[in-house]
């Protein structure tokens, strides 16, 4: 009998885990349709294939749920959507060098093991949302070379001055005025990735 229960167990915890992965592969199949991929890419995207941790620039934990994404210099564009957010365990998410647009969707704040964001080298605009203020994992996030404007929300400095974030690049995009009217640091916009704890990549 006991046997029995483990058996049960472990089909109920394999059935779980191949739901979430089912999950996340459907998100990751969203964002593609919203893509255009002239190199193609993400032509191993395949929704018929169950596991998205067997397709090409995605990278899975033991527990088959996405934590990787390397999508950079790959000339994709098209926007971010909101149901990436559902991708809660990722780590790290590069899709830098591409023309990438619309905005930053502020629910990226949900990737609470998030330690990399690289989306410099883009066409991004609109606002750097406050709830990436929430990702106390973040060790670097590359902004730079996109079209933000707004201010630095004051929770995305206080991972810098509090936090493990230690690289934070935010240059030649449209900030304008001073950060924030509570910015600790007192730095401008244009200095901001000056301050010593602040390196430029």
């Amino acid at each position: 009998m006991g046997s029995k229960m483990v058996f049960m167990a472990l089909v109920v915890a394999t059935a779980i885990r191949f739901a979430n992965c089912n999950l996340e592969g459907e998100v990751l199949y969203e964002w593609k349709t919203k893509l255009m991929d002239p190199f193609k890419v993400l032509a191993s995207w395949d929704p018929t294939l169950v596991n998205p941790c067997r397709w090409f620039h995605v990278t899975c934990n033991g527990e088959n749920s996405i934590v990787r994404v390397d999508l950079g210099n790959a000339g994709l564009s098209g926007p971010l959507i909101p149901q990436l957010g559902h991708l809660t365990n990722m780590q790290y998410f590069m899709v830098f060098g591409n023309e990438i647009n619309g905005t930053i969707p502020k629910e990226l704040g949900n990737w609470k093991e998030l330690v990399g964001l690289g989306l410099q080298k883009n066409l991004l605009s609109g606002p750097i949302p406050a709830s990436l203020g929430q990702l106390k994992s973040l060790r670097f996030m590359t902004l730079n070379s996109n079209k933000l404007t707004g201010t630095i929300p004051v929770e995305v400095l206080e991972l810098v001055l509090w936090g493990d974030l230690q690289t934070l690049n935010v240059s030649d995009n449209h900030f304008k005025g001073r950060v924030h009217p509570a910015d600790p640091t007192g730095y401008a916009v244009t200095t901001i990735t000056q301050d010593p704890k602040i390196k430029s990549v």
